[in-house]
């Protein structure tokens, strides 16, 4: 992606996002693996139920409201990447929130609820990505449509047990990254590393699939999924280090 033109990047961006759209609606329905919402780490802390895995959620308000401290100290940023990036920080302070509701008491409807912060935000570090890589208009379009996706797969997965369309959601948004990591960033850009999102990302799918397995190897002192949420907040850190380091007076 690195020689084309910006309008070329944006027709190649659409060509990519439209193939995962029809592997969304026409993949065979899987289900939620068996036992999914049994997690490894049942403990009460002073009543509260499973509470680690509820209170590892809190790193998600912190990094969203720091993310939203920071925007506010960069008033020369572009409209449109402050716009994206607010929303990637507001997604992730609802996600403390709609996680920790779910963590109560795992079950298809606090699920759902779960994915509604995770889904504004992947629009929002989608859109923000495709904007510094690609063009303001390629970012607020992903985001707009991946705002409007999420919220459908994951009421279609509480609806009829079908988690296609999520898991083709994340595994896409991850290979858009991916691809958009190839591209330079603009000259406007805030320049924040998406191969860095990547990675603490891809480190937060593997400690969620090794919750049982490292809850029983650090003998009972914290679960997989608990280090998972950290690690995904984390995932805020490069767009977080960005932001410290935008110029405040440079003007786009």
């Amino acid at each position: 992606m690195k020689t084309l033109t910006t309008p070329a990047a944006e027709r190649a961006l659409l060509a990519t996002v439209l193939p995962l759209l029809a592997l969304a609606a026409l993949a065979p329905a899987v289900p939620l693996p068996a036992g999914y919402h049994h997690f490894a780490d049942q403990r009460t802390l002073a009543g509260l139920p499973h509470a680690m895995d509820v209170l590892t959620n809190l790193p998600f308000a912190v990094v969203g409201a720091w993310g939203l401290a920071l925007l506010r100290r960069a008033p020369t940023l572009a409209a449109p990447l402050r716009a994206l990036a607010g929303l990637f920080f507001a997604g992730l302070a609802l996600t403390a929130l709609c996680s920790g509701i779910y963590h109560l008491r795992p079950d298809a409807t606090g699920l759902a609820l779960d994915r509604l912060g995770m889904g504004l935000a992947f629009a929002g570090v989608l859109g923000l990505a495709a904007a510094e890589r690609v063009s303001a208009r390629a970012g607020v379009a992903l985001a707009a449509l991946v705002a409007a996706t999420a919220p459908a797969a994951a009421a279609l997965d509480w609806l009829t047990g079908n988690m296609t369309p999520w898991a083709v959601l994340q595994a896409g948004g991850v290979l858009l990254l991916a691809l958009l990591a190839m591209r330079p960033a603009r000259p406007q850009a805030l320049g924040f590393s998406i191969l860095g999102v990547i990675a603490w990302y891809a480190l937060a799918k593997a400690l969620e699939l090794a919750d049982h397995a490292l809850f029983h190897a650090l003998q009972g002192v914290v679960s997989g999924h608990s280090l998972k949420h950290m690690a995904a907040a984390l995932a805020a850190g490069p767009i977080l280090a960005a932001l410290r380091r935008w110029p405040q007076g440079r003007l786009l």
